[in-house]
C-alpha cells in the first residue's frame, strides 16, 4: 500500500481507497495479469480490491475481501450504529493533529493497544515489529494517517477519483466475492457484516472464522487459506 515502507511515499498525497484501487489495477499490468486474475485485500485493502474489480472488472475473475464489509454497510454503521461508533473512536482521533504524536510515542504503543483491541488473545509480537518497521519515518506515519483523513477528515482527495470513490462505498463487485470476518473482531462489529450479508446479492458469499478477530489471515492461516482454495476451485 502507498506510503508504507518500503513503498515509496507518493507526491500527490492522495491516499482515497480509490488510489488505492487504481494502483492495484496498475499491479495488475505490471505484472502481464490476464482475465484470470484473482484480487485478495484485508482492512483497507478489502475496498479497494472491490474499487479495482468495479473500476476494471475486465481484469479481476474472483474478489475475496477481509474484515471490512464491502458497499454501503460501513457508511450506514457511522450513521446508526452506536457499537460501531465506539470501535471506531481512532478514526476519528487520528483527525486530530495530536495523533501525529500520540502514535508515535513510546514505540508506538497506541498501535500495541488497537491490535490488542482488535484481535483479543493474538500473540501478535512478530507482526507488530513489522507493521512499526514500515512506520518508524514520520513520513510513513503521515501517510498511514493520511488513509484515515482522506475518509473522514480534510486529507487530500483527487478530484479525478471521485466518481470511482462514490462506487465504492455503494457497489459490489459484479464478479463471485468472497467476504470473510473473524468472528471476534474488535475493530469491525458483528452486527455491521449481518446488515451487510442480508442485503448482498446472491454472488456474494459471506464467511466467519472462529477463533480469530481482525487479522484472521494472521490468527488462522490455514482455515482462510482453506476458505479461500475452495472458493476459487468452486
Amino acid at each position: 500500500m502507498r506510503g508504507y515502507a518500503p513503498t515509496s511515499v507518493p507526491e500527490s498525497g492522495v491516499y482515497q481507497t480509490a488510489a488505492l484501487a487504481r494502483d492495484a489495477n496498475a499491479l495488475h499490468d505490471a505484472l502481464g495479469g490476464d482475465e484470470h486474475a484473482v484480487i485478495i485485500g484485508h482492512d483497507w485493502g478489502a475496498p479497494s480490491v472491490c474499487g479495482a474489480a468495479i473500476d476494471a472488472p475486465q481484469r479481476w475473475c474472483k474478489v475475496v475481501s477481509m474484515s471490512v464489509p464491502p458497499g454501503p454497510a460501513l457508511g450506514a454503521a457511522f450513521l446508526s450504529n452506536l457499537a460501531q461508533i465506539q470501535s471506531s473512536w481512532y478514526m476519528f482521533f487520528f483527525q486530530h493533529p495530536l495523533s501525529n504524536y500520540v502514535v508515535a510515542a513510546n514505540d508506538m504503543a497506541f498501535i500495541d493497544m488497537l491490535w490488542a483491541q482488535w484481535s483479543p488473545g493474538y500473540a501478535a509480537i512478530a507482526d507488530l515489529a513489522h507493521v512499526k518497521d514500515a512506520l518508524r519515518n514520520p513520513d510513513n506515519l503521515q501517510a498511514a494517517l493520511g488513509y484515515y483523513r482522506a475518509t473522514l477528515g480534510d486529507g487530500k482527495r483527487d478530484p479525478d477519483l471521485a466518481t470511482l470513490q462514490q462506487r465504492i462505498g455503494s457497489e459490489v463487485p459484479a464478479q463471485p466475492l468472497l467476504y470473510l470476518h473473524g468472528e471476534n473482531d474488535g475493530c469491525i462489529v458483528r452486527d455491521v457484516v449481518l446488515a451487510a450479508r442480508a442485503t448482498m446479492p446472491a454472488h456474494m458469499r459471506v464467511e466467519f472464522v472462529a477463533d480469530a478477530g481482525h487479522f484472521l489471515q494472521l490468527e488462522q492461516p490455514q482455515r482462510v487459506n482453506q476458505l479461500i482454495v475452495d472458493f476459487l476451485a468452486n
